[in-house]
């Protein structure tokens, strides 16, 4: 997939910008021609719980956001995270206090 189709696919405005930040996270992602497949599906599947995928503003990363609403859908959104990073063998960094992750890339 292209970095502009990645950008579209995660609703991002391809811009220069954009571009050049996408390419730091692509680079700064271990395996991300493996992981990259499996970001796009989590995208989707997180959308219905209020939550998403997209670039870190702080570090070069993809970022997990966890925005789900009220204890049960934040601890399910969750389980769905863990769940999705064991099977496809993703690491994730948690922010700390957050229900953010970074993907790190491919174990």
């Amino acid at each position: 997939m292209t970095n502009d189709a990645i950008l579209k696919q995660l609703g991002y405005t391809v811009t220069k910008s954009a571009m050049l930040q996408v390419e730091k996270v692509i680079n700064n992602t271990h395996g991300f021609n493996y992981v990259e497949k499996h970001l796009i599906s989590l995208h989707d599947k997180l959308k219905i719980h209020l939550s998403y995928v997209a670039l870190s503003s702080t570090k070069d990363y993809f970022k997990i956001k966890n925005l789900s609403q009220g204890d049960e859908m934040i601890a399910e959104t969750n389980e769905i995270i863990k769940q999705w990073s064991e099977k496809f063998k993703i690491v994730l960094e948690k922010v700390d206090g957050k229900d953010t992750y970074y993907v790190v890339g491919y174990k």
